[in-house]
């Protein structure tokens, strides 16, 4: 693997583990300043790094790939028309993937609800800036490391369906929901696909940026109106 896609892995890494950390020492800071530390300010502190930390780790991953963005191979990609149209077919790809892992995962009697996209709309109707990465900072990262570098990678040497197997295994872990493994990597999958057909990783984050834009509006608009089936099919995908 490329040296730069270790350094944008890295960030990613750090970026994630940074939380914690980072809200406690904001949070002991404002003490000392004589600011009373209540549950509300933590969470402010935390909604605000989370923006803060996932633009900044976009920043270096792009700042890693330039060279990789100016050397892109031209031949193999689909025209811009055709890149657009796949784009947009890809929101309901990926929905439409997400609703056969959904009834699979009743089948086995999978509870339908997520936490993980409870407490993100939790966090966007008291802090609305969090859409922001929900919705754009979010998937663009995920984007570049889970279909361009992890799917990419291993798409040299493997063929597609392990590729896409192995990179949206790990994409779905990576939202440390396991009991949901077969939702996230059913969007993995699709987003890797789209990748693949176009050779252009705008395609992908396009999609992926969409459908999570379109879950979040929804979500908060009509979620009391969902009924269990349709809130297992509304995942945010681009949002740890």
């Amino acid at each position: 693997m490329k040296k730069e896609y270790w350094f944008v892995i890295i960030t990613y890494v750090i970026m994630q583990l940074s939380g914690g950390l980072a809200v406690d020492m904001i949070a002991l800071f404002a003490v000392s300043a004589g600011v009373e530390l209540t549950n509300e300010l933590k969470v402010l502190i935390g909604a605000y790094w989370i923006v803060f930390s996932f633009i900044v780790a976009l920043i270096f991953s792009l700042f890693f790939m330039r060279n990789e963005m100016r050397t892109k191979d031209l031949r193999n990609q689909t025209t811009i028309p055709i890149s657009i149209l796949w784009g947009f077919g890809g929101i309901f790809l990926a929905m439409f993937a997400q609703s056969i892992a959904g009834l699979l995962e009743k089948s086995i009697g999978i509870e339908q609800n997520s936490q993980n996209t409870e407490q993100i709309l939790k966090l966007i109707t008291q802090f609305p800036i969090v859409m922001l990465v929900t919705s754009i900072v979010g998937p663009i990262l995920e984007e570049i490391i889970f279909r361009k570098i992890i799917f990419g990678t291993l798409y040299k040497r493997l063929n597609f369906f392990l590729s896409a197997l192995i990179s949206s295994v790990i994409f779905g872990f990576a939202h440390f929901e396991p009991e949901h493994i077969l939702l996230y990597s059913a969007m993995g999958f699709t987003f890797a696909y789209l990748y693949i057909k176009t050779n252009r990783i705008l395609v992908p984050i396009f999609a992926h940026v969409a459908m999570n834009t379109l879950v979040v509006i929804v979500q908060l608009n009509f979620e009391k109106h969902l009924d269990s089936l349709e809130k297992a099919q509304a995942f945010i995908g681009g949002f740890l």
